[in-house]
């Protein structure tokens, strides 16, 4: 089934409790979402209620394009890369800290690990955006995953020759977020455009599926490699890396429209002006923000791990491929049985389980009952990225989809890595299980928050 943004063409016949877009989308011209002419490019990105599906998308469909099979194969070997790479990483942080340092000062140094990757993301994503809006954005990909091949082979020799500083694996980790910074809007902005319109929302579930495939086997093969050498989960991460490369090789660039002739900053500020005056897309991207920044726990799992459930690193990669295993369940029930009504209520609600599961793993002492709170917290958390990225994906006009993707995934970025640094904070002031309460706490109250704030994306109706 085609998945599309539902808004009433005119205000007489519009259907109460469906969601509006805001006033300044209201003059914007109007197209069939499924019609032969182009879609409409405007600001508002108006997706108008007389669309209707022409030929229902199916997985075939999507297969049959092979230019996209070797994204999402290179985009999962990616992700497996950053799994793998990242539990390594998280857990050699953690045990160099503790060689100085307490339970509470070793969790900060994990969490510094999340800083040390979000500042330069931070500094870079809007520019990144700006690039892969006028750039071969298959190219920038292929540069990012160089720089992360290179991070790779730097972690492999510092594990290997027994570094216990930790400032050399800050520094390597602020050039993979660098890396990181280009790949990831390059990456969400070519995806749309190497299938039809109409296939976008079946490739929007299937990478999110293969993603959460790679988050659940990464982290157990991480654990189990890092339980024999962490030298070698950082050589298994570069290899598939290099895999992920090499595939992106087999991909065919689709045609590049017209550079646009503003200014880079005068094109940056037009980006962030669309997220702005769309408020569903902002009300959707920022309540993952809040949600996640808060109630992230993933840079307290290896403390978790080792400290108060007492499982070791092969019970860290299963802890870290929980919430994953929840998600890829979750994302195989939305591509046979897609949302279809009240999808920002069922958001919002997804959010508020978010929040209770984290309070569950705060308290829980139970290895069963630990994985089954993640289970649910990444399950819920599945919900929500659908509907983020279905409205993101289909509202925005390609021109641009480099620039708003770049704001998305910013907004992600510091929702992951900030999050952890804020996990790793809190630690340090309340100790692991006062910050993974706190956590919980503040995500459902920024749920509850930002029902108010944000009517329009509360009222989501429909998204097919």
């Amino acid at each position: 089934m085609n998945t599309c943004v539902v808004i009433p063409s005119s205000p007489p016949s519009q259907t109460p409790g469906r969601a509006t877009l805001p006033q300044a989308a209201a003059t914007a011209k109007r197209k069939p979402f499924m019609s032969t002419s182009p879609p409409d490019t405007s600001p508002a990105g108006v997706v108008a209620t007389e669309a209707v599906p022409q030929n229902p998308a199916t997985l075939g469909d999507l297969f049959a394009v092979r230019s996209y099979v070797w994204f999402w194969l290179g985009r999962v070997c990616n992700s497996l890369s950053v799994q793998v790479q990242a539990i390594a990483l998280a857990w050699q942080v953690y045990a160099v800290a503790r060689h100085s340092a307490s339970v509470s000062e070793a969790a900060l140094a994990v969490g510094m690990l999340g800083l040390a990757q979000f500042l330069p993301m931070f500094a870079l994503t809007l520019f990144a955006g700006h690039a892969a809006d006028i750039y071969d954005r298959r190219k920038i990909m292929m540069a990012g995953l160089g720089v992360q091949l290179l991070t790779s082979s730097l972690f492999s020799a510092m594990a290997y020759g027994g570094l216990t500083l930790l400032w050399p694996i800050y520094g390597v980790a602020a050039l993979f977020g660098s890396a990181r910074a280009f790949y990831t809007p390059a990456s969400a902005a070519l995806a749309p455009t190497l299938v039809e319109r109409r296939l976008i929302p079946r490739a929007i579930v299937v990478n999110s599926a293969g993603n959460q495939m790679a988050t659940i086997v990464g982290p157990a093969i991480g654990g189990l490699l890092v339980a024999f050498s962490p030298v070698a989960a950082f050589v298994a991460s570069g290899l598939l890396c290099l895999i992920s490369l090499v595939s992106l090789l087999l991909v065919a660039s689709p045609p590049r429209q017209p550079r646009p002739t503003a200014s880079r900053w005068a094109l940056i500020a037009e980006g962030l002006n669309y997220v702005w005056a769309t408020k569903v897309v902002l009300g959707a991207i920022s309540l993952d923000l809040f949600a996640v920044l808060l109630g992230g726990v993933t840079a307290l799992l290896p403390v978790y791990a080792r400290d108060i459930l007492h499982v070791g690193p092969e019970g860290f990669g299963v802890l870290r491929a929980a919430p994953s295993a929840g998600a890829i369940v979750t994302g195989f029930v939305l591509a046979a049985r897609p949302l279809k009504s009240r999808a920002g209520l069922k958001m919002f609600a997804a959010v508020g389980i978010y929040g209770l599961a984290t309070l569950v793993f705060a308290l829980s002492r139970s290895m069963v009952l630990s994985t089954l709170a993640l289970a649910i917290l990444g399950a819920a958390d599945m919900v929500s990225v659908f509907v983020r990225q279905t409205l993101v994906q289909i509202v925005t006009p390609d021109p641009m989809r480099g620039r708003v993707s770049a704001v998305s995934s910013l907004f992600i970025g510091a929702s992951n890595e900030l999050g952890e640094f804020e996990s790793g904070g809190m630690a340090r002031l309340l100790g692991p299980v006062g910050s993974a309460i706190f956590g919980g706490c503040g995500a459902i109250l920024v749920t509850l928050l930002w029902a108010g704030l944000f009517p329009a994306l509360r009222k989501a109706d429909r998204l097919e």
